[in-house]
């Protein structure tokens, strides 16, 4: 179920940790930061140092790469398999699956299955899991990456295509790193460690994931039914996410202390969703938490009016 509240969900402003009046200010900010990444998992950034400008013309072009014919943007397809994750997926190809098992049951069935997937879901099929987490997600995707990164070579669209969308992703990832590097930062002097930059140190940049995602409009009562699903309950696998939502919403967080119960993230004009990895929550001894969270059905209100993009 899901709450019509994101009261709950913690919006720090960046503003004293980037122009800090005091030292005191710039760690209390970074504390703020880590607070609520220890019982969330999950903050709202304002006030970072990405403009607005910015954001509106990266929203901007990927709703012209989104608008293409299937056909044009199968032009740099995403390649098949788990190893490359680059180029344009259409909806239906990806699956997300979150399974939490307290024995091994689950992974000694998988040693020694060539079709994973199909053992996948005999597997959730058995333990309970319903229809709808065996659905693929109806989300279309446009993967990027460093261009210093061979073993993740990006596919582009002919510029002929999509003049200036290149130039512009390529240019629009190394903005988007230097402000996580600036976010890790404000973690490590939150978490006060002797190294502040300890966290920033190990992201060279050039290892990030941009995801420029859109949910296409689909009927509410396939949702509701079990038919298809946006985007299924799951943790991030990486350090950090940095998430920039349109009008649309239909994030959802899981409550921190209402297991199965999930808390909208309903956009909040310029700011950034972030929220913590399983890999940093492994890093800090699970002092920062990983959260569940998915794609729902947007507010009634704009269910029906505009399709979803982040």
């Amino acid at each position: 179920m899901a709450s019509n509240s994101t009261s709950a969900i913690p919006i720090v402003d960046f503003t004293p940790f980037l122009y800090p009046a005091s030292p005191t200010s710039r760690l209390e900010t970074a504390k703020a930061l880590v607070n609520a990444c220890r019982h969330f998992g999950f903050v709202y950034i304002i006030n970072h140092d990405i403009p607005s400008s910015l954001l509106e013309e990266a929203f901007a072009m990927t709703k012209q790469l989104f608008a293409l014919s299937h056909e044009a943007k199968m032009q740099a397809p995403h390649p098949p398999g788990p190893s490359v994750h680059r180029g344009y997926s259409y909806p239906g190809l990806e699956k997300v699956y979150q399974v939490i098992s307290d024995s091994t049951e689950l992974g000694e069935k998988m040693r020694g299955v060539k079709d994973c997937k199909l053992q996948l879901q005999k597997t959730l099929t058995q333990i309970g899991f319903g229809q709808g987490e065996l659905t693929a997600s109806s989300q279309e995707s446009y993967e990027i990456g460093s261009e210093k990164n061979p073993s993740q070579p990006n596919i582009w669209l002919p510029e002929s295509t999509l003049p200036n969308f290149h130039c512009f992703m390529q240019s629009f990832y190394h903005r988007l790193s230097t402000t996580a590097q600036t976010i890790l930062l404000a973690l490590g002097t939150g978490l006060e460690l002797q190294t502040p930059s300890l966290l920033a140190d190990f992201h060279s940049g050039h290892t990030n994931q941009l995801r420029l995602l859109h949910y296409p409009p689909i009927p509410a009562s396939e949702i509701e039914t079990g038919l298809a699903v946006r985007l299924p309950a799951h943790t991030d696998f990486g350090s950090i996410t940095m998430v920039f939502q349109d009008e649309c919403g239909g994030l959802e967080i899981e409550h921190p202390k209402k297991p199965g119960e999930f808390i909208r993230a309903d956009p909040v004009p310029n700011a950034i969703v972030m929220n913590i990895g399983d890999l940093l929550m492994r890093w800090t001894n699970d002092d920062l938490k990983s959260s569940l969270h998915r794609v729902q059905l947007p507010p009634q209100h704009l269910a029906t009016q505009s399709p979803r993009k982040e």
